[in-house]
This record gives structure tokens, C-alpha cells and sequence, in this order.
């Protein structure tokens, strides 16, 4: 075998290696990964009971019924409702027409049966330099927005 063989032999036997490792991060890590869906997405996609998912969207107005630290409240997208049950104590930040992203799973009975909730920050948050920007392209409404 010539130099230029053994070089070649090392690349590719390198190279296997690599991609057998990728591989097998993949695998261990497919069962970590939880995806993001909208109300709307997961009554279009029918998602198995059980299967663990996040589910983001506003929580409705007048729709949130606490009974010491269960609470049932519904999440939309605008377009669908889903019904949401968690027991637990909920963030300071959560409240009605707010924002929240939920993991937890969709229950036999079409509810979503919540393991977490994180309430979003407020939705007209902007760093400075995006405002900064949008007045200088004159596009800027909202003076009293916060900073």
C-alpha cells in the first residue's frame, strides 16, 4: 500500500467513525425532543395521546378556573381552542390574553394534561436598537411601548 493509500484508508476509516457516532447521538437524543405545536396544528395533525409535545398559543380571556393549585384554563391560536388541566403553581408572569408555552401531552379525552407551564414575557418588549431601526425607517407606532 502506498503512502497516499494509507492516508486515504485513515480519511474514510475516520470518517465511518464520525458518522456511526453522529448516529447513535441521534438515536439517544430522539427520545428528548419535544416539539412545538399551536392548537391549531395538533388537532390538524391528530397527535397520540401521550406523546410528549409543547403546545403554545394565549391564554383565552375569562377562560382560566383556578381550585387551590389545580387550574383548568384554554389556550388559542386564534383559530382553535384546546382545553388545558395542570396541577401546580403557575409562573407570576401568567395570566389571561398572555402568552404561555405548555409541555406536557394530550390526554385520551382531548384535553391537554400539562406537566410545565412558562409564561411568556410581555409581548411589546423590543430591545432599543429594533426600535431604534423601525423609527428611523418611520415605521415606529407605539411611543410608550417599554424599553
Amino acid at each position: 500500500m502506498t503512502r497516499k493509500q494509507k492516508r486515504l484508508a485513515i480519511i474514510a476509516g475516520l470518517g465511518a467513525v464520525l458518522v456511526v457516532a453522529a448516529g447513535l447521538i441521534f438515536v439517544a437524543l430522539r427520545d428528548q425532543i419535544v416539539f412545538f405545536y399551536s392548537p391549531s396544528e395538533i388537532h390538524e395533525k391528530a397527535i397520540a395521546a401521550g406523546t410528549p409535545i409543547r403546545l403554545g398559543g394565549l391564554v383565552k380571556q375569562g377562560s382560566w378556573k383556578r381550585e387551590g393549585e389545580t387550574s383548568d384554563f384554554v389556550v388559542t391560536d386564534g383559530a382553535t381552542d384546546m382545553s388545558v388541566h395542570y396541577v401546580g403553581l403557575l409562573p407570576d408572569l401568567f395570566r389571561e390574553g398572555q402568552g404561555v408555552v405548555i409541555e406536557g401531552s394530550v390526554s385520551p379525552a382531548g384535553t391537554f394534561a400539562a406537566t410545565n407551564v412558562l409564561a411568556k414575557h410581555d409581548e411589546t418588549y423590543m430591545p432599543r436598537e429594533v426600535v431604534d431601526e423601525l423609527k428611523k425607517r418611520g415605521e415606529w407606532q407605539r411611543e410608550g411601548a417599554a424599553l
